[in-house]
């Protein structure tokens, strides 16, 4: 595979497909950017609704930025979608790398000639919409969650706000996931040149390849004993994710040896330390490993829809989860799982309490969530309402 940082010395692009392909000339072309490879909420939908399209229909091109890793590109190249590298493109504010970004997808949009413009991720959001503002391209832009929410500085908060209803004015729709994101956008007066949708995420109940409670726990590398509870969580190291409160409440018991807290994922940002917390690291296809948990918990401060609530609901795992983005339309509270306040510690420990010394209430919520995804929250829906926004002129 081509170096990007060679690719960038050099000032050009990879683009992995040939120009003379398989396709009709008749199909539609959409043009995918999103900012990094490495697989989080913005890579999963991209990709699980990717897939998911006629490749007799339509032609499909994926840009993604220099930083993440291979899994995400071998995933779409295994399921012949076409995809190259955007040297420039960078999840960090770069002025330089920023302004060759534009000038790379520009580059792209004029070679590859898309009929849609999607964009995925703050970054790719802003630039892929700045470099087609003047185009006859359709420009549709799918945020999963406002960077604006993030923990961080007010100023930079406010920064974030202008830029994202600046943009809006070269974008012809924005895809939301939840109803606070929504909302908001109203709110602010991010206003795109035709229509803001909400389109919840879903997930194919039946085709969810979980592994069995003894493998997963030997794929996490996880005591077998089955005596031992698992409390896990899966959530890249990012300030959002809030793995310090998840640690936190791991604290509280921490003289239990019956309780074990695991996080898998990865980052820079990696969380403090205990003695009963348990950092699994980065796994392919995590959520195949759920059924080695007894308890699922999100801590996160900010999200849009998360992917892990849902896929642990699913799974039909007891869920705590605080009370951001999507949460509120997913979890019935007492009901399905249990919501708490973001930022609270120890209201994840009073929930864990009560769910750790009665197993028929684990019971209870694990059925009730699968039943609530299986209701509400089915992969065909999402992907017939994204795509009808590919088709509409």
């Amino acid at each position: 595979m081509t170096d990007p940082l060679g690719l960038l010395l050099t000032g050009r692009i990879l683009i992995k497909y040939n120009k003379c392909s398989i396709f009709s000339s008749v199909a539609k072309k959409i043009l995918f950017i999103i900012t990094q490879s490495e697989f989080g909420g913005a890579q999963r939908l991209l990709s699980t609704f990717a897939t998911k399209l006629d490749l007799s229909k339509y032609e499909i091109l994926v840009a993604t930025g220099s930083t993440g890793d291979r899994n995400f590109t071998e995933h779409l190249s295994n399921n012949r979608i076409q995809n190259t590298v955007l040297p420039s493109l960078v999840r960090d504010i770069s002025l330089l790398n920023d302004i060759r970004a534009v000038g790379e997808i520009r580059k792209l949009i004029g070679e590859f000639q898309p009929e849609v413009l999607f964009l995925l991720s703050t970054k790719a959001g802003f630039l892929g919409s700045y470099a087609a503002r003047n185009s006859k391209i359709k420009i549709i832009y799918r945020i999963g969650g406002w960077a604006f929410n993030d923990p961080q500085l007010f100023f930079r908060r406010w920064i974030l706000i202008l830029a994202e209803r600046i943009s809006a004015r070269w974008k012809d729709v924005i895809i939301l996931n939840n109803r606070h994101d929504f909302e908001q956008a109203r709110r602010l007066n991010i206003r795109p040149r035709k229509s803001l949708e909400m389109i919840h995420n879903g997930l194919d109940i039946y085709k969810m390849d979980f592994f069995g409670k003894d493998e997963a726990r030997k794929k996490l590398n996880l005591p077998m004993e089955p005596r031992t509870l698992i409390v896990g969580t899966i959530a890249n190291f990012y300030p959002s994710k809030g793995l310090e409160y998840f640690v936190e409440a791991a604290k509280t018991f921490v003289n239990d040896p019956r309780i074990l807290f695991v996080i898998v994922g990865g980052g820079k940002h990696k969380p403090s330390e205990s003695p009963n917390v348990i950092l699994a690291g980065r796994i392919p296809e995590a959520s195949r490993a759920l059924p080695a948990f007894d308890i699922f918990v999100s801590s996160s401060v900010k999200e849009g829809f998360q992917w892990s609530v849902l896929e642990a609901m699913s799974a039909k795992l007891p869920v705590i989860a605080t009370k951001v983005g999507a949460v509120p339309e997913l979890i019935e509270n007492g009901k399905n799982g249990f919501i708490v306040e973001p930022k609270k510690p120890e209201r994840i420990v009073d929930c864990l309490h009560q769910l750790i010394a009665d197993e028929h209430l684990r019971q209870e919520f694990g059925i009730q969530a699968h039943q609530t995804v299986l209701r509400r929250f089915d992969l065909r829906r999402m992907i017939r309402e994204i795509e009808t926004l590919l088709l509409v002129p």
